[in-house]
């Protein structure tokens, strides 16, 4: 009996690669191409399943080309790149790859955040460029964490993570909001209070974005959010492009409506908008929060087991649309 075919999209970690061999025909992308959605459905042709990253865009056309595929096993916590509704319509399912970074991405939030409040890119450019040539009281005088308040606009995981870090590590007062409240227990555990999200955007010292994008949230924090901030007030976004305006980021940057951004992620990325390249007080990063080696192979570990427990045995560990296991 043949074993069934599957797609890995990206360049992937050869482990990877070497397990899903038990099981499947693998077809891969090592050279990591950048594939058009033509090719990608070129790819998937007589594919049952797909290892996917947030770079590959699975939505009704892609599906209406593909009839042999079953499951797409993303990468990611995140899955704004799945049109999950047409997925289920045309009976396929779709899987994401939680938890396992959770603790590694709230750590980067929070570097990212100390590095934004602190002016370490912008002093470290100051440096490399030859221009400290003396000392000034208020050279690159930056904004206090510790003792500061913390606003979290997303307290799922992650974000809990981070009011942790910031709660404990750092004496910070923590502010959120949410779809819905946490939990008593949960809260008391983060040190969090729930606000009403004008009041986060008014009172947050530090503000950190860690909220799902969907089209609900897409342009979440604009220049009407912005306006509502301290002018002392960083933003971190490190949840996905699209949440934030970035056109309207780097204006209220640049005009020092509010003090610092940092950002991992990027509306269109990898473009980035070109006014965030010309602004001094932000700290820009290519979406690596989950990058360290042992949660990216974590993650793909994750991806590779959806793919095997589904077209195996039925038993997807982490399904997004569960319906479809009905169907089948």
């Amino acid at each position: 009996m043949s074993k069934p075919r599957i797609l890995v999209a990206h360049a992937i970690f050869p482990e990877t690669i070497a397990r899903l061999q038990q099981h499947f025909e693998v077809e891969t992308n090592q050279a990591d191409e950048a594939w058009s959605k033509a090719q990608l459905i070129g790819k998937l042709q007589g594919k049952a399943g797909a290892l996917t990253t947030g770079a590959d865009r699975i939505d009704a056309g892609v599906l209406a080309g593909c009839p042999d595929l079953k499951i797409c096993a993303n990468m990611a916590v995140g899955y704004n790149n799945f049109d999950v509704d047409a997925m289920t319509a045309r009976g396929v399912l779709a899987t994401n790859a939680p938890d396992v970074l959770t603790e590694t991405t709230a750590d980067f939030g929070f570097a990212l955040l100390m590095a934004t409040a602190r002016r370490i890119t912008e002093s470290e450019h100051f440096l490399r460029a030859g221009k400290w040539n003396t000392w000034r009281y208020d050279m690159f005088a930056g904004a206090e964490v510790h003792g500061a308040t913390l606003g979290i606009l997303g307290m799922g995981r992650i974000g809990q993570g981070i009011a942790k870090r910031g709660a404990h590590g750092f004496g910070m007062k923590v502010i959120y909001h949410n779809r819905s409240r946490l939990d008593a227990a949960t809260e008391l555990e983060c040190k969090a209070r729930f606000v009403s999200r004008e009041e986060l955007l008014r009172s947050a010292d530090h503000l950190v974005l860690v909220l799902p994008y969907s089209p609900a949230s897409h342009h979440a924090i604009g220049a009407a959010e912005l306006a509502l901030m301290k002018p002392t007030a960083t933003l971190i976004n490190i949840a996905r492009g699209g949440i934030v305006d970035d056109a309207a980021l780097a204006l209220a940057l640049r005009e020092k409506r509010i003090a610092a951004a940092g950002l991992d992620v990027f509306e269109g990325e990898p473009r980035v908008h070109p006014d965030l390249l010309t602004v001094p007080n932000v700290v820009l990063t290519p979406h690596i929060a989950s990058a360290t080696v042992p949660t990216r192979l974590a993650m793909a570990t994750l991806a590779a087991d959806n793919l095997i427990g589904y077209l195996t045995q039925n038993k997807p560990l982490t399904p997004l649309n569960p319906a479809v296991l009905a169907i089948k």
